[in-house]
């Protein structure tokens, strides 16, 4: 734990199927009362299908909310009542708040400094996944630009709030950020 409370932010990044999700749910094994906080909806089969699996492979003790945009408004309605909480992922939340909100950097990182807040609030353990989209190509398009450019102002805003910040490679972490007073 980053502090006597207990209270511990973790941001895991990383690409597509590095297994930053599955990293995520053996730091969150640890926890007593569980929240999951899913932001993918089923617009297809193959998203429906993709998501089954992802259910199946959560222990059935874990509490699962559809989040898909008002991430704020359910962290708030899990109150006290969950030492941990796993949210999967800012990612696909990224691209639902750009398809509510439309491409306004305001309006979509607010949201993000909004969750921030409440992150460095939560008394519990507070578990993020999140993809490192700026590494690759630049974009061809201005949509796709805009959507790598939210994110990267998302995973910084977390990351500033964060106590751990962790890359995963092929299923190997990478201890980018950790709290201070630990040793590396």
């Amino acid at each position: 734990m980053s502090d006597e409370s207990g209270r511990r932010i973790v941001l895991l990044l990383g690409g597509v199927r590095s297994g930053k999700s599955r990293y995520a749910q053996e730091i969150a094994t640890h926890g007593q009362h569980v929240a999951f906080l899913a932001t993918a909806e089923a617009g297809d089969d193959e998203m429906r299908l993709r998501i089954d699996r992802h259910r199946r492979e959560r222990p059935d003790a874990w509490t699962t909310f559809e989040v898909p945009v008002a991430l704020e408004d359910a962290l708030r309605r899990c109150g006290g009542k969950f030492d941990t909480i796993l949210i999967d992922c800012l990612t696909v939340w990224t691209a639902n708040l750009m398809e509510h909100y439309g491409q306004d950097p305001d309006l979509v990182l607010a949201h993000a400094d909004r969750l921030a807040t409440f992150l460095r609030r939560f008394t519990g353990t507070a578990i993020l996944v999140s993809n490192e989209v700026g590494s690759g190509i630049v974009p061809d398009n201005e949509l796709a630009r805009n959507y790598r450019d939210l994110l990267g102002g998302i995973n910084q805003r977390i990351a500033a709030a964060a106590d751990e910040v962790i890359l995963i490679v092929a299923g190997c972490p990478l201890v980018i950020k950790q709290p201070t007073g630990v040793p590396a």
